[in-house]
């Protein structure tokens, strides 16, 4: 009986890898096994920094909303204690963004939790 290599299929298959591989430099483009090693190594990075990215970006918005605490005589663990105390339900972001592009707007956010944290 004949050998059986499977030709269409595993063509099909290595150019779906190879596609994925596309601006790759040297090898890593066009050679099938270090495509494939390549590949799934980016997949991984891919799939783990989805869930750092969101890590990331809470720790960035909570070092904006604590610069713009500390310039109202407030850290950022009272700040937010005073907002939470206060019955104001905004999210990191937005306070960060607050922080940043309105600070007026801040700013009577900061007295509000500067009244209700003493």
């Amino acid at each position: 009986m004949p050998r059986a290599k499977g030709g269409p299929k595993t063509r099909r298959r290595h150019k779906k890898l190879i596609k994925l591989a596309k601006g790759y430099w040297g090898q890593r483009k066009n050679v099938f096994r270090r495509v494939k090693e390549t590949v799934e190594r980016a997949l991984v990075y891919a799939y783990r920094d989805r869930r750092q990215r969101k890590r990331d970006f809470r720790k960035l918005w909570q070092v904006r909303i604590n610069a713009g605490a500390r310039q109202h005589g407030l850290n950022y663990s009272k700040f937010m204690g005073g907002l939470k105390k206060a019955g104001i339900e905004l999210d990191r972001k937005v306070l960060a963004y607050l922080a940043m592009k309105e600070p007026e707007t801040f700013a009577k956010l900061a007295e509000i939790a500067k009244s209700k944290w003493q």
